[in-house]
């Protein structure tokens, strides 16, 4: 996903991605609707993959969770990792959801 210019990626964009991760998946969805937003190339990327992961997590961590006693939760804090990682304006490579993304043409 790196075909993307860093000097390119404006600490609107920086923070718009980090905000996907965070606030997963609603704010990908209120992204997706914004056309200044939506046609970014840095907050495509991003906010496709954190729509992805977040509708997961909305799957997967209870039942992990539930299973585990509470422990499956931590997963969460993963997402705010990611959510680091693009507010410093890298991308990133998520196994299988960053592959599916862009075979799907979203990013």
């Amino acid at each position: 996903m790196s075909d993307y210019n860093p000097n390119e990626i404006s600490s609107d964009d920086r923070l718009m991605a980090a905000l996907a991760y965070v606030f997963s998946p609603l704010v990908p969805i209120i992204f997706m609707l914004m056309e200044d937003k939506k046609n970014r190339p840095f907050i495509k990327a991003h906010n496709a993959q954190a729509l992805v992961v977040g509708i997961i997590m909305i799957i997967i961590v209870p039942i992990i969770a539930a299973v585990t006693l509470g422990c499956g939760s931590i997963l969460w804090f993963i997402m705010l990792w990611w959510a680091y990682k693009a507010y410093k304006g890298e991308y990133i490579n998520i196994p299988v959801i960053s592959d599916f993304v862009k075979n799907q043409g979203w990013a």
